[in-house]
């Protein structure tokens, strides 16, 4: 069952547009983030994300520039690029399963190779999911430390690899910002309807 912990994180986690400019977060607080973050799921256990963690002021205001003026970039204490690796499934696979029993690493392996190999649009969704959900774990862990957050896609992307110098075989899967909300976020826009969002067995 889901813990009341969890549930208020989940409720109270908003897309916060305003920061603290002078707020720090501590080493370790980050470094717990990105553990927490390692805990999310990924096809494979693949773990497809890699995160730009930027600190240059001068390049957090570049990358400031390329997302449109939104002072969510340079204000936040924590401005992460958060890209995927599209070919993370070929580079050494047998990492991703180094603590399974043997036979176990070795079917895997096999299978992930079978399941990849000649369908890079696969990859890439996989990839771009494997950001969502890695995304969605570091919004809900920061909201439980008592942060706020702000996934972004508002941005030229192409500024962006560019200016994180993104490998070809990498692609931008959001911006996110992490740090002390100073600004209350807006009321909810609204929901639709259960019975819009959920079908049983198939659709009409």
């Amino acid at each position: 069952m889901t813990s009341l912990a969890t549930q208020d994180a989940i409720h109270a986690r908003r897309a916060v547009k305003s920061f603290d400019p002078a707020h720090k977060m501590t080493a370790a607080e980050e470094q717990k983030l990105f553990e927490l973050a390692q805990q999310s799921p990924s096809s494979f256990n693949i773990q497809h994300w890699r995160f730009v963690k930027v600190t240059d002021p001068a390049q957090r205001q570049k990358l400031r520039e390329a997302a449109w003026g939104q002072a969510q970039v340079t204000d936040a204490s924590l401005f992460l690029v958060i890209c995927a690796d599209l070919k993370a499934w070929e580079k050494q696979p047998e990492r991703y399963w180094q603590n399974a029993p043997e036979d176990v690493r070795n079917y895997l392996v096999k299978a992930i190779g079978d399941f990849y190999r000649g369908r890079e649009w696969l990859a890439r969704d996989e990839a771009m999911r494997s950001v969502g959900l890695v995304a969605q774990t570091l919004m809900l862990a920061a909201k439980d430390m008592g942060y706020d957050s702000c996934p972004m896609i508002g941005c030229d992307i192409d500024a962006v690899g560019k200016l994180v110098n993104l490998p070809a075989d990498h692609a931008v899967g959001m911006l996110l910002a992490i740090g002390k909300g100073i600004v209350p976020a807006r009321g909810k826009g609204g929901f639709l309807p259960l019975d819009e969002i959920v079908t049983e067995n198939t659709f009409a």
